[in-house]
């Protein structure tokens, strides 16, 4: 039976916060977990307008049938909302190494703990493995003014105090250079980053899951928050939009693993294909799938090792991995900026004939001469931007017809690797 993480919070409508997103932190960092909801909110992007707590019975039934059926260590709390909630939750403890994120508002002011819940909240700290407050939240749990790394060392010894093994105190809100403070009784360890330009809503929320995660792997406190920390980051660094207010976490590492995925079943799909290997240029086939939003190659899955012929079949040389590959994915990022639906591509040799096929087949072709070619730019770019205003349209298929030392080159586009290796099969069907 496989050991779960559980996170007990309160849900967001928008699926930036509370349970959601802590379900999909514990699913992009590979654990397995139940969740125990404590409250319904009305939010969006912009802020909170109502919470509405469930009764403690119903808390804690969910609560009762998790763990007589589930192997659970570790798990984390969020939005606890009313004291008897608190209360209930502090009673199991002893059952579960918890990670406690104590919020008590959200940041658009809304209280997201009853004021007389703050007491009983101190005594479920006092019961945590780790807390994990931000800066406002430690100095309203302690009575402090933070202003500084300084000061935040202070609160995390005070809140040491209540009994906790560790308290992380996330520095985002502190001026100058974020730095997060850890206190274990015996250490302090800051983690110093650079200031991302990104509002978040919910990263608190995916800090404590991470932590919660990575500390269900076996990983030791110090190396967990590491690990936690850069995972919030890489969110941090590519945002999602969802809404007209705070962007959320898009799980970038999720979305790496699916692309990744599906390049290798695009590849496995086109070299099944008996009649593959005719349509391998010299140079070799690449599947490309970019991220959302990707603007270089960098961020493009691709095959390390291309897809080449070897006597009348084909073999792929590497696996799909992130910048695995330059010409194809540098093809997708510039088309991407004319219809970032057309993430995926790959490339084929080139034939007399090929420009008719695919119009026989009611695909849009455009081409673009490297004769024309001016100095110093980089190919693909230039080549499909050319392409795609020449046609006047996002074309499915774009090639050029090669120039000396330069192999002539047939490229396909689409939404997804295995929509681009199945018109490659209908190209193949045309030469049989």
């Amino acid at each position: 039976m496989e050991r779960c993480v559980l996170t007990i919070a309160a849900s967001d409508p928008c699926a930036g916060a509370g349970i959601q997103a802590d379900l999909k932190t514990f699913l992009a960092l590979g654990v397995p977990a139940a969740s125990v909801l404590t409250a319904v909110t009305v939010q969006n992007t912009q802020g909170v307008r109502e919470v509405q707590p469930l009764p403690p019975s119903l808390v804690e039934n969910q609560l009762r049938a998790v763990l007589e059926d589930l192997d659970v260590e570790w798990g984390k709390t969020g939005v606890l909302y009313s004291r008897d909630i608190v209360r209930l939750v502090e009673g199991y403890a002893e059952k579960i190494n918890l990670i406690v994120d104590p919020i008590l508002r959200a940041s658009s002011g809304h209280p997201l703990l009853e004021e007389s819940a703050i007491p009983e909240l101190k005594k479920l700290i006092g019961k945590a493995w780790v807390v994990t407050p931000n800066v406002h939240e430690a100095g309203a749990l302690t009575g402090m003014k933070i202003r500084n790394k300084e000061d935040a060392k202070k609160a995390a010894r005070e809140l040491f105090r209540l009994g906790a093994r560790a308290v992380v105190i996330k520095g985002g809100h502190l001026p100058g250079k974020p730095v997060d403070i850890l206190f274990d009784g015996k250490k302090v360890v800051e983690f110093s980053r650079a200031r991302i330009d990104a509002e978040l809503h919910g990263s608190g929320c995916v800090f404590s899951a991470a932590l919660t995660a990575e500390l269900s792997k076996g990983f030791e406190l110090e190396k967990a928050v590491e690990r936690s920390i850069r995972f919030l980051c890489t969110e941090l660094e590519r945002p999602l939009k969802i809404g007209k207010g705070a962007c959320v976490a898009g799980f970038w590492e999720l979305e790496r693993k699916r692309a990744v995925e599906e390049v290798y079943s695009a590849a496995l799909e086109f070299i099944s294909h008996p009649q593959s290997w005719r349509l391998v240029p010299e140079v070799g086939t690449n599947i490309v799938m970019a991220l959302r939003s990707a603007k270089t190659p960098s961020e493009v899955v691709g095959l390390e090792g291309r897809i080449v012929k070897v006597g009348g079949k084909t073999t792929m040389t590497g696996f799909p991995k992130l910048g695995g590959s330059e010409h194809v994915a540098r093809a997708v990022v510039t088309l991407m900026r004319f219809d970032p639906r057309m993430r995926a591509g790959m490339n084929i040799r080139h034939w007399e004939g090929v420009q008719e096929a695919c119009r026989k087949l009611g695909l849009t072709v455009a081409e673009f001469s490297r004769g024309g070619e001016p100095k110093g730019v980089k190919t693909m770019e230039w080549g499909i931007e050319r392409a795609v205003k020449k046609a006047g349209k996002v074309p499915q298929v774009i090639f050029d017809r090669g120039a000396p030392g330069k192999e002539a080159m047939v490229r396909i586009f689409g939404r997804t690797p295995l929509e681009v290796v199945e018109i490659a099969h209908r190209l193949a069907q045309t030469l049989e």
